[in-house]
């Protein structure tokens, strides 16, 4: 039922085709001519529909950024870009490292970067990445030098686009008719004062170094080339360019407030129990508790001691970035343009996380271990009654800093290829056909983790006839290479066994994307199709797309296994696809026209049929309109119906293990007054597997992960949104060049994809809904933590179902003001403010929703302001000067953790300007994060699986403080 992985043969001769229509164009030896367009109102095709308009009035919300906002950004990434607009966020982004798919995504609405489409020159981007979490588009693949405007439009969008435009879409329009030469450089920098007595109090006290000072780097160098010539007295154009961009690393040792990995109430450093010297305990499982870590050659008791892994973490993952791609039209005559567009991007990336270990992989340790001392057996077993043939229940955690840092080395390799045809049959129609293919093809090596089947064999030491320390497998020729750990005695580790439990990974993996689309579109004015009380008529497109998506990726069998100590369980292989055949329709109908209090009247009509192979079939629809009381007064709704179908990952992804972030296990001890610390009972705990005697002597997991089994569905329905839109803009007469703009949205999505919050399941167990308690399996201990075995191992199920009920509400409010200032030029005003007036998830049918509108934690995870603000003032001087400041603004944040670390409001100020020195040359420069205001700290619970790093959030603050940039642009 469901496709293979194809040959991509097809495609790329496809690719080829395409090519050698470029090449096919006649060659640019014409010289350039003027436009030729005449003045008056011109018609263009916004963002949500394929009807071009007037722009009098349009029925749906776009806001639009200009390429001018890049150059006062001096943005090189173009996630920064977009983080500071106020309704999107960056998920996967340079600020990741553990967890890292080298991927750059874009959220909008908070919604989850899956429901955003995003598209180029209004078509879309494949699938980012084949690893887990890159499954939305990755923006990397976007040249920033060539954007022209990208454009937000709120609200599904499926009746125009198809799936996944549930919160709306982000649309990149690129220069692709560029005529000249242009060469653009641009260098940038981080600069942060380390000067917090608070945080570099805490790191010192906990007796750990700490930054200081004023800290720079992350140095960013960023090129490109754009080359492009009309041809044929201007009914053509051929246009390329190649972009090159260089991004150094930036450590967390290298910020005062990630200098250590904070606990979960600020108050001190916390950390990972698997720890240099290695700690070895039984956590009172199978026998009297123990706990000890090796001093010399001895034991000694440990008192929690940690190791501080947070310095070691990227903060800024370096990256090397290439970009190559050519547009191409050629209009032949007014029935046949062709056109073509090639994109290529090559980027390698490198997340870098603390030293691997044995993370209490283990659970056994013969006695007779010769490496261990007289007073380590003696500790460990002698004191139980346990000779040197028997086996103790031991779990081992022990750093392997000898090993050096475990880094994933991801790069990316992307083609994208579009060739269509296009032009009018008469005055009434016109057409627009094309075909798209787009591959992503990753190669992925995870350095220095060690393997756990390794460690095994090499903590099982004896010793041979000629008294030599050897692996007991070795002896008995099970594995003739292994080598001895020796991690009984201080600092006698050596290359040779670092060399033998060493377990490089490597996986391999690709996602394509295959789209044919073809629509005509006319005026049915000529034909009678018209409201008696408008001079215009209606409009109509008429239309059918067809695509497929595939993805397949390969780890190799360390991976498959689950062998390797540091990744939290097995890495499965996924492969598969989905086709979908869909029709669709937009109608657009002016009602009246040049009427007094209806200027003008239109009513937008959507409707797209989708028939996936996997046996659903959906239906969505648009209904928008738009009123024009005068050219002061515009009004604007809409009502839409969109879904999203399963990707491939959701539906084929085999069960395996995952880690999720949890400050403490509910259950877990001490007891006091017959209660643990989170206020559970026995009678309460007992729901999910506690047994007495485990009641209050669980221990919790030192670094707040603890284990689920996560997993695809191929039953899986695609999730269905009602979006509703409601809008004002005003152009007052009485202030010339004024726009404001007001909209109320709501966004409401039912059946969504999703798995329950693994902590909520635990939860809902202990509360009394024991529907719940199934899917949580308690450990031999107790725990929800210990190993990676699926067999033993505590853990929570939580598989993929269309669970999830989630309502946003909202407004958006905008205002774009250009003054002229006589002799002293001119000033633009422009402001964008989003206000999120509910955010409701409900993750269960019968359970009350949580309410997530400017909270984050717990269930809500991933912070959700609840108002963000961005106001420009750009000055353009009577001299070829333009000066600009921007005021950034996120509103404060409220925990729902039990801790209640809530996230400030945060005030950022921006100034650039840029310098026409002539016709051709222009020079820039600016600071953004003027004062260098540190991010809002949010400890421990700002982890990985929620998007956090280096105890804050880096897809939603300036994480790394000040950054400044200077460029040049040369144009001929």
């Amino acid at each position: 039922m469901f496709s293979e992985k194809s040959t991509g043969m097809k495609y790329r001769l496809y690719l080829v085709l395409s090519c050698a229509a470029l090449g096919l164009l006649p060659s640019a030896g014409a010289p350039a001519q003027e436009d030729g367009a005449g003045p008056g109102i011109q018609e263009i095709v916004v963002t949500g529909s394929r009807i071009a308009q007037t722009d009098l009035v349009t029925s749906s919300p776009v806001t639009r950024i200009d390429s001018e906002e890049l150059l006062f950004q001096g943005t090189v990434r173009v996630e920064d870009l977009l983080r500071t607009l106020p309704q999107l966020y960056v998920r996967q982004g340079a600020g990741q490292s553990n967890g890292a798919t080298g991927t750059a995504t874009v959220d909008l609405r908070n919604l989850e970067p899956e429901r955003t489409l995003t598209l180029i020159n209004g078509r879309r981007l494949p699938a980012g990445s084949p690893l887990q979490g890159g499954i939305g588009a990755d923006i990397n693949q976007v040249p920033g030098a060539l954007i022209e405007s990208v454009e937000v439009l709120t609200g599904g969008a499926s009746a125009t686009y198809g799936s996944d435009a549930i919160a709306g879409v982000v649309n990149f329009r690129l220069v692709d008719d560029f005529e000249g030469v242009r060469f653009n450089y641009q260098f940038s920098r981080y600069n942060h004062d380390n000067d917090s007595k608070k945080w570099q109090g805490i790191v010192t006290d906990a007796g750990y170094p700490v930054a200081t000072g004023s800290s720079s780097g992350g140095d960013t160098s960023d090129l490109s080339l754009i080359v492009g010539r009309n041809f044929a007295a201007g009914r053509g154009n051929i246009s390329a360019y190649a972009t090159y961009r260089d991004i150094n690393k930036v450590l967390q040792a290298e910020r005062d407030y990630s200098s250590c990995a904070l606990n979960n109430d600020l108050t001190g450093c916390s950390g990972s129990y698997t720890i240099p010297q290695g700690r070895f305990s039984n956590f009172g499982v199978g026998g009297p508790f123990f706990d000890y870590m090796v001093e010399g050659d001895r034991f000694v008791p440990s008192e929690g001691e940690f190791f501080n892994y947070g310095p070691y973490n990227y903060f800024q993952r370096p990256d090397e970035r290439y970009t190559f791609g050519g547009f191409a039209r050629y209009e032949a005559s007014s029935l046949v343009e062709a056109y073509a567009e090639l994109m290529y991007m090559d980027d390698r990336s490198v997340a870098q996380i603390a030293p691997s270990g044995a993370f209490f992989v283990t659970n056994t340790l013969h006695c007779g271990n010769a490496f261990m001392s007289e007073q380590q057996y003696d500790a460990l077993c002698g004191r139980f009654g346990l000779g040197r043939d028997d086996v103790q229940t031991v779990y081992l955690g022990r750093r392997n800093v000898e090993g050096g840092n475990r880094q994933h080395d991801v790069q990316h390799e992307s083609l994208r290829g579009v060739f269509g045809l296009r032009g009018e049959f008469n005055d009434q129609w016109r057409y627009d056909a094309y075909l798209q293919y787009a591959e992503v093809n990753m190669d992925g090596a995870y350095l220095n983790d060690l393997s756990i089947s390794r460690i095994g064999k090499a903590l099982d030491a004896v010793r041979d006839a000629d008294g030599n320390v050897v692996c007991r497998s070795a002896l008995d020729g099970a594995d003739p290479d292994c080598v001895p750990w020796n991690v009984f005695r201080s600092g006698a580790v050596t290359q040779e066994m670092l060399d033998y439990v060493t377990l490089p990974l490597t996986s391999k993996g690709d996602t394509d994307q295959f789209v044919a689309s073809a629509y005509v579109a006319g005026s049915l004015g000529e034909y009678g199709v018209k409201s008696p009380l408008a001079a215009g008529g209606a409009e109509l497109v008429a239309g059918a797309e067809y695509r497929e998506q595939n993805l397949d990726y390969d780890p190799d069998e360390a991976y498959r296994s689950g062998d390797g100590a540091g990744q939290g369980g097995a890495s499965k292989p996924v492969s598969g696809g989905y086709k979908v055949l869909e029709f669709f329709l937009e109608g657009s109908v002016p009602l009246v026209e040049g009427v007094r209090a209806a200027e003008e009247v239109i009513l937008d009509l959507g409707y797209r049929y989708s028939d996936y192979d996997y046996g659903e079939t959906t239906h969505t629809f648009a209904v928008r309109g738009g009123w024009a009381l005068d050219g002061q007064v515009k009004l604007r709704g809409s009502f839409q119906r969109a879904i999203r179908g399963p990707n491939v990952r959701e539906l084929f992804l085999p069960q395996g293990f995952n880690l999720y972030d949890m400050t403490v296990d509910p259950c877990g001890g001490p007891v006091t007054d017959g209660l643990t610390e989170a206020g559970r009972s026995l009678e309460e705990c007992a729901r999910s597997g506690v047994t007495a005697e485990q009641f209050g002597n669980i221990a919790h997991s030192p670094a707040g992960q603890y284990n689920f089994l996560q997993g695809g569905n191929p039953e899986l329905a695609p999730e269905e949104a009602n979006t509703w839109s409601v809008g004002l803009a005003l152009t007052p007469y009485f202030a010339d060049g004024l726009t404001v703009t007001l909209d109320y949205y709501s966004i409401r999505i039912k059946q969504g994809i999703d798995a329950l919050t693994p902590e909520f399941i635990l939860n809902q167990c202990l509360d009394g809904n024991l529907s719940q308690c199934d899917s949580v399996r308690r450990g031999r201990s107790g725990d929800l933590w210990l190993g990676s075995d699926l067999d033993v191992s505590g853990h929570i199920v939580a598989l993929k179902n269309n669970l999830a009920i989630e309502r946003v509400e909202g407004y958006d409010f905008a205002l774009d003001y250009n003054l002229e200032l006589g002799r002293w030029g001119g000033l633009r005003v422009n402001n964008v403010l989003a206000y999120v007036e509910s955010w409701d998830q409900q993750e269960l049918a019968g359970v009350p929703a949580d309410s997530c509108a400017g909270n984050w934690g717990a269930t809500c995870g991933y912070p959700r302001p609840d108002l963000k603000n961005s106001l420009r003032l750009t000055w353009t001087m009577p001299w070829p000067v333009s000066a600009s400041l921007k005021w950034r603004h996120i509103g404060r944040v409220k925990s729902l953790n039990a801790e209640r670390i809530h996230l400030r409001k945060v005030d950022y100020v921006d100034l650039a300007a840029y310098w026409d020195v002539s016709k051709r040359v222009m020079l820039r420069a600016g600071v953004t994060n003027l004062f260098d205001v540190t991010p809002p700290v949010a400890g421990g619970t700002a982890g990985p699986s929620i998007e956090g790093n280096g105890n804050i959030f880096p897809g939603v603050y300036d994480a790394l403080g000040r950054y400044w940039f200077a460029g040049i642009s040369v144009g001929m």
